[in-house]
Order: structure tokens, then sequence, then C-alpha cells
């Protein structure tokens, strides 16, 4: 009994004893030899629940390696369920603090998200599934991060403290597969408290802290080996005297069997980067770009001209080639090109590189409708700008498409290369323009791609300088052109000041290089779009700077007004264009019937967007389709060269005010009054439909405000309507000189509101004063006798002017509010009287006609009932009115 049992004769040890047998259930053990081979293992909740989030944080970040949103969304959602399932184990385990791994997954989560957003490109190439789960999972992520706010905060500032806590899962992974096999009342875990060749004696924690039974030191080394079976009376209990003790065989054994896993999963990478799989290679466009570069010529091999010749041939000839890498080809361009320079085999061998680089970087975009990226962007300019200086500084190379292969000359001068210039810089213009096109053009990429035009026209003038040289009138005209669309644009303060004075006549502005390269144009050019297009680019900058009469009399002599619908959608935008400034231009000089011929096509459409190029409209009848858009979209104009709308629209509403007002007022009762401003109309309708009317907001609102005001001869509160703080700041601060415009319109708004005054009240009078005319509307004496004296030649005032008295006399000669609607009504009856007897005698003429073919008629095709209706119908247009 004393081996079954513990010894010891106090009543006490055997009465625990049997109450550790009654509470805890009893195991029936099998001594066998296979049992190691057969073991139990029993994990805590603790350890399932970390294996669970350790294993969906590995899944995660497999599908972040390969990018697959849609399965990181989903296993993000897994992990989120399975941290709350495992909430109340972290709350009695870490007393509630949130895990260094798992903190370290939510970090490293949120980094890559925000670096895939952030990627503009990228996204656009994503998968429609991808694209949506990622704006999902962004979402997700920033609303379940804010529960860890604080953790992140501190994890982010010292994110390797604690790395030893993270470890923890792993290391429980590791000892779970050592543990002791029983069921869970007998299951202990052996915790290592120090680590090294002298650890410390391990303790056996019960995972049931619950029972109040000690822990037992379990003895390592050499203590372990002198224990002896007969020393049973250090056991307390019965269950104790059975648990299978860790022996230096054993812990032996486990560090063998790590040993080898470790050895095999480094022979298995070993084999894997054997095969050519163990590595990840960077890839673009599909192809894997090598480590190592390419060799371009044999060691042994003597570089000359006819090798350097063959083997740019070769390189070239695999363009467009399917599976050609774009990218391997610019850099084995660009290497063949440092071979040719260090054996400095010719300028003209360096020229003919330096082309095929340059078409190489164009070639690179596989689409053309898409703009080029910065980088090869920048490569660009770079190579265009050395292969124009070394043709500059060497005279004697002859560059031009017509010159053949088999005619090249590359060993002496003078030297001819195949190839255009002038191709490549509109080439590289278009691509410019792309590029402003697909930045915002509110943010700072927008001005920085913006700093890149002055290489463009520096790019420009030195291809000038080259064709200059060459002396071909049809080229030099097309680069012309380039310079002067580069040029036409943009505002010149030194004009103005060389018109005031203020400057050196002899200076050179842009008013003289717009000269020099439209008249040029004007005179050797064959081709009619390039002369349109300079017409136009010309008319525009002498109206931008305010040469009024030199643009009007450009444009009525080209009169390209006939033929512009003829011509391409490019060259119809810049008429449009052209035309906006010009009647801009006249409303500055005051010419506001100008001003209005030369906006109301513009406006009258309510297309002025699209007419522009400045942006799209929704289409109400149809949609647009995919290739329609696409291609609508490639003419716009870029952001810097747009006009304000608003500008445009309020000119031409206050021009349309300051004609119809004094119009209407004139033509009140006249039944044949026709509408000169549709737009401006419609405008003015729609506010008085208005039961209730606000002050004034828009733009729209206070032209209308103040066309009212005019209309009552209220001159003062019309232009308090149009010129305030709020219309200065949309409108008229956009102006060069905005006090000058300003003081014209009040000019012109007191003359007007003087014309509808007369207009309106002049029934009432019998004479006015000329004096008191002119304190109401505060005008010159001299003005208000023009104004008068006009309206009385051009008969819109049946009046006479009395010299002695300065005062108009009224002859009272136009009609009464009766008399006026008396000759409408006669008027409307007449036309009603007139119209009636033309339809009289165009159904009697086909009354007569009808009846000569009548035999015919009834004879060929007549049918039962058929005479009847002829004949009731005869009757009809033969019955007196």
């Amino acid at each position: 009994m004393s081996r079954f049992f513990a010894t010891g004769s106090d009543s006490e040890s055997e009465t625990s004893s049997e109450e550790e047998q009654i509470a805890k259930p009893t195991a029936t053990f099998t001594f066998s030899d296979d049992e190691e081979d057969t073991k139990r293992v029993v994990r805590s909740a603790k350890e399932k629940r970390y294996e669970e989030l350790t294993n969906l944080i590995k899944q995660i970040r497999n599908f972040k390696k390969i990018k697959d949103m849609s399965s990181m969304l989903n296993s993000f959602e897994d992990l989120m369920r399975a941290y709350q399932k495992a909430q109340p184990v972290i709350n009695k385990e870490e007393n509630g603090q949130t895990p260094k791994f798992y903190l370290r997954c939510l970090v490293e989560v949120e980094d890559f998200i925000n670096e895939m957003w952030e990627d503009r490109e990228g996204r656009k190439n994503m998968s429609k599934n991808n694209s949506k789960s990622l704006a999902s999972l962004r979402q997700k992520l920033r609303k379940y991060n804010k529960d860890f706010e604080e953790d992140i905060t501190k994890f982010r500032e010292n994110p390797d403290f604690g790395d030893e806590e993270e470890e923890q899962p792993k290391e429980v992974e590791d000892d779970s597969e050592d543990e002791v096999p029983g069921p869970p009342s007998f299951h202990k875990r052996i915790i290592s408290e120090g680590s090294g060749p002298e650890s410390k004696p391990s303790k056996i924690v019960p995972d049931d802290e619950g029972s109040d039974d000690d822990s037992i030191d379990w003895g390592t080394g050499s203590e372990s080996s002198s224990e002896s079976s007969d020393d049973e009376g250090q056991y307390q209990s019965i269950r104790e005297r059975f648990l299978k003790k860790t022996t230096d065989r054993e812990e032996e054994e486990k560090k063998e069997k790590k040993k080898e896993r470790k050895e095999k999963e480094r022979k298995k990478k070993k084999d894997e980067e054997e095969d050519g799989e163990g590595e990840w290679e960077t890839v673009k466009g599909g192809v894997a770009i090598p480590s190592e570069k390419p060799k371009m010529f044999a060691k042994d091999a003597e570089i000359d001209m006819n090798l350097v010749l063959k083997k740019l041939s070769e390189i070239v000839a695999a363009r467009g080639k399917k599976r050609t890498d774009r990218r391997e080809q610019i850099e084995l361009l660009h290497e063949l090109a440092s071979v040719a320079d260090a054996h400095h085999l010719g300028p003209a061998i360096s020229t003919k590189i330096r082309l095929a680089i340059i078409s190489s970087i164009f070639d690179y975009n596989p689409k053309v409708s898409d703009a080029m990226k910065p980088e090869y962007w920048s490569k660009l300019l770079d190579r265009i700008s050395e292969a124009l200086d070394l043709l500059l500084a060497t005279g004697d190379i002859v560059i031009g498409e017509n010159i053949t292969e088999e005619t090249e000359v590359f060993d002496k001068a003078p030297y001819r290369v195949r190839g255009c210039v002038l191709t490549i810089v509109e080439r590289l213009d278009e691509e410019f323009t792309k590029l402003l096109k697909e930045c915002d053009p509110h943010s700072n990429e927008y001005v920085q791609r913006l700093t890149d035009e002055k290489r463009v026209c520096a790019i420009v003038d030195k291809v000038q300088s080259f064709l200059e040289k060459q002396g071909n009138p049809s080229d030099l005209c097309r680069i012309y052109l380039r310079k002067v669309e580069h040029l036409y644009y943009k505002f010149d303060p030194l004009v103005i000041k060389q018109r005031k004075g203020e400057l050196d006549a002899t200076l050179t502005t842009s008013i003289q290089i717009m000269d020099k390269l439209c008249k040029y144009i004007y005179d050797k050019d064959v081709t009619d779009r390039l002369r349109t297009r300079a017409i136009l680019a010309h008319v525009y900058h002498h109206a931008l700077h305010d040469n009024w009469f030199q643009a009007r009399d450009l444009i009525l002599m080209s009169h390209l007004q006939e033929s512009i619908q003829h011509s391409d959608p490019s060259t119809q935008i810049l008429y449009n264009r052209t035309m906006a400034h010009l009647g801009l231009c006249a409303f500055r000089h005051a010419n506001i019937k100008d001003a209005h011929n030369c906006l109301v096509d513009l406006m009258m459409t309510g297309k002025t967007k699209e007419l522009l190029a400045q942006g799209l409209m929704p289409q109400r009848q149809h949609e647009r389709s995919k290739e329609q858009e696409k291609v609508e979209k490639q003419r716009q104009m870029p952001f810097h060269m747009h006009i304000n709308l608003e500008l445009i629209e309020c000119v031409y509403l206050v021009s349309a005010m300051l004609i119809e007002i004094p119009y209407m007022a004139a033509h009140e009762f006249d039944a044949r009054r026709r509408m000169i401003s549709k737009t401006f109309y419609q405008q003015l309708r729609s506010s008085e439909r208005q039961s209730l009317v606000g002050p004034p907001e828009s733009m729209r609102e206070h032209v209308v405000a103040a066309s009212k005001a005019m209309r009552n001869g209220n001159w003062a509160a019309c232009a308090d309507y149009i010129i305030n703080d709020k219309m200065s700041a949309k409108v008229w601060d956009l102006f060069y000189e905005a006090d000058k415009v300003r003081s014209m319109l009040i000019r012109l708004i007191k003359e007007e509101s003087l014309r509808t005054y007369l207009f309106t009240y002049s029934h009432v009078y019998a004479s006015i004063s000329m004096v008191t005319l002119g304190k109401m509307f505060q005008l010159e004496k001299p003005v208000v006798h023009s104004i008068i004296s006009k309206m009385i030649i051009n008969e819109e005032l049946m009046a006479s002017l009395d010299d002695p008295s300065q005062t108009v006399v009224m002859h009272r000669s136009e009609p009464s509010r009766l008399q006026s609607l008396a000759l409408q009504l006669a008027d409307k009856v007449n036309n009603l009287v007139d119209s009636n007897e033309r339809i009289f005698e165009m159904k009697q003429g086909s009354f007569f006609l009808r009846g000569g073919n009548q035999g015919t008629f009834r004879q060929n095709y007549s049918r039962p009932g058929q005479d009847w209706g002829r004949n009731r119908r005869e009757r009809e247009q033969t019955r007196p009115y």
C-alpha cells in the first residue's frame, strides 16, 4: 500500500487527499510503450484565442503582399470577430491591455491602406472589386481604430517596446507541442523563467488558478537523475504520483526536434532560392526587371561606328514587338549613348542615338491618350535639350524626314541624319498639355508641372534657331505657330506701360514678337489652317492688350465668320475664345453694342463652357458614349488658359441691359417689338413671375435688380446694384484697370437711364429743362444736350430744343396708352385679314388644278363613297367667308 499511497500518519493528510479526489475527476492511465506517440494536447482558452488571432494576422500579411484587397477585407472582418471573442481572455490575462502583436497588425494595415489610397495611378489600374474593397476596408479600419487610438499612438512612439510580449503567442504555440498528456484537471504547463545554459529550475503552474495546491519544484539536470522511486514521502497527493517528470533526456529530445525543424526550413529555403523561386523581383509593365544589366558588347570587341550602328538597329528593331521591355530598351539606348560618347564616334552618331532615345521615351506609355509619367517626362526634357544643344553646337548636321537610311552620313561633314526635330517638339507640346490636364488644377502639383513650360518654350526657341539655319518656309511656319500658341494668351503689362509712354518705344514686347511671327505665317504659309490659327491668335493677343481697333479690323478683313464652321474643332474652339476676348475688349472701350454682338452667339446656346472647351455640360436628350466623352475631354483647354465664365456672362448681361431697357421703354406698346437678347429677356421675365423677390445674391440677380431700377429711371440704385463690393470681388476686379471700367460703367448707366426716363415719361411733360435733367442724373449740360439731340435726330423723341430757355419742348405726337392699344388691335386685325386672304387664294388654286384632272381620277381610282367625299370638300372650299 505504501507504493500507491503517500506516507504519513496524520489524519488531516488523508482527509485532504480524499477531498481532492472527490473535487476533481479521476483519470484512467494506461502505461504502455506508445504513450509518447499518442499524446493528448490540452490547451488553455488563451492559447486557442491567440492562435486564431495569429493565423488571421498571417493571412492578412500574405494578402497584403499580393495586394488582394477583397480577401484582405474578409480576413480583417474575421479578425475583428475573433478579437471580440478573445476579449474576455484578454481582460483576464492581459488586464484589459491590447496585445502588442495585435496593435502591430493594426498599424501595419493602416499604413498599407494609406499608401494604397495615396497611389492614385495604382488605384486607377485596380480591378473594380479590389477598388471597392479598398474603400470599404479603409472606412472600416478608420472606424475600428478609433477604439485603439491611444494604444496605437503609444505604439507608434515606441514600436520596439513590448517585443518580448509579442513573442508570447509563438512561445505558447511551441510549448503546446510538448505538453503533458492528461485530462484538464491534471494538466500543468511548464513556463521557463530564464534563458541561457544556466537556467533556474522551472515551475509547474496548474491551469486551474482556483486550486489551493502549492506549486512543486521539479528538479532538472543532476537533481532529477538522483531521484529514486523510494522517495515517495515528498508527494502530498496521489495525483502527483502519476504525473510524468521532465528529465534531461526529454529536454534534449525537444531541442533536437527543434533543431531538425530549423534545418529542414533552411534546406527548403535554399532549394527554393536555387530553383529561382525564393526571392521576389520588382515587376513593371508585366516584365521582371533583371538585377544585372545586359552586356552591350563583348569584352574583346573593338568598338567602332559600324558596330554601334548595328547594335542601334538591333535595339530599334525590337520596338513595338510583343514582350519587348520598353524600360530595358531605354536603358540599353542610354548605355549605347555613353559608349559612343566614350569612344568619340562623332556628333552624328550621338544625335542618331539620342533621337532613338527620345522616340523610345515617347513610346514607353502604351496608351496614347494617357499622360506620361513625371519621371519619364523629366528624362524626355533632358534628352531633347541635349540633342538640340548638340545640333546647335555642330553647324554641319542636316536632319530631315526625306533623308533615307541609305543616304545617311556619319563619318564626315556635312553629316546627314534621318529624323525630324519639328515633330519631336510638336509631340512634346502635346504631352505637356496632357500632363497638365491629368493634374488637379487646384493642387500644388499643377503649379509645379506648369513651371516646366519655361523649359518647353526654351526647347521651342532652340528648334526655331536650328530651323532658321535650315531655311525651310513650311517648317518655319509650323514652329512659329507653335511659339505663337505659347504666347498669345499671356498678358504682358509692358505693352500697356509702353502705350502710356512709361517705357522706351524701342523695347521689344510681346506685341512686336506676335506681329513678326504672324506676318511671316500670313506671307509664307500655303495651308489655310496655320494662317487661320495665326489670325485668331493675333486678334486674341490684341484684344487682351486693349488694342480694340487693330483686333476689330483684323477679324473683319479675314472674313473668318463666314468659313469658320468648316474648320477643325480645335480651330473653332480658338475662334470662340477669340470672340469672347474681343467682346471683353469692346466692353472695356465702352462699345456696348459691339461687345453684345461678339458675345451673343456664345451665350445664346447656354453651352458656353463647352464652346470654350473648359468643361462638359450634362446632356438632357441623350448621354454621350465613352468614346465621345474621351474625344471631347482630349479637346479641353488646360486650366491656366481658361477664361472666367462668370465674367463673360456678367459683361454680356450688363451690355444687354444697357441696350434692351431703353429699347423696351421706347417700344412699350409696339406689337412688332423684337427681342435683342433672348437670355437677358428670359432672366427678366422669370424674375417678374416670382411672387416674392428678395435682395439680390447672385450676379444674375444683381443685373436683374439693376434693370428694374433703370426702367424706373433710378440711375443711383442701378449703379449700386451693378457696382458694389460683392460684384467687384466676383467680376470687376478681374479686369486689368478695374477703376477705369467702373467709372465707365457709371457714366453709361447715367446716360442710358436718362434715355429710358425720357422714353417713359415724355408724354407727361409739355417741356422739361435740360439743367434739371443734368441735376437728376448728375450729368454735365453738354452731355445732356448731346443725348437729347441724338434722340431727336433719330426720331426716337418727338420734341424740339429751345436754346434760349435751355428746355426740351415736347410735341405730344406720341399716342396715349389707349391710342397705342387701339393701334395694336388694328395691326392684328389687318394681319389676320391678310393671312385669311392668302389661305383662300391657295385653296382656290388647288381646287382648279384638281378639277382639271377629275375625270381621269374618277376613271382610274373611283371607289364607293369617294365622289361624295370629294364633293363635300369642294363645297366647303367654295363656301364664302
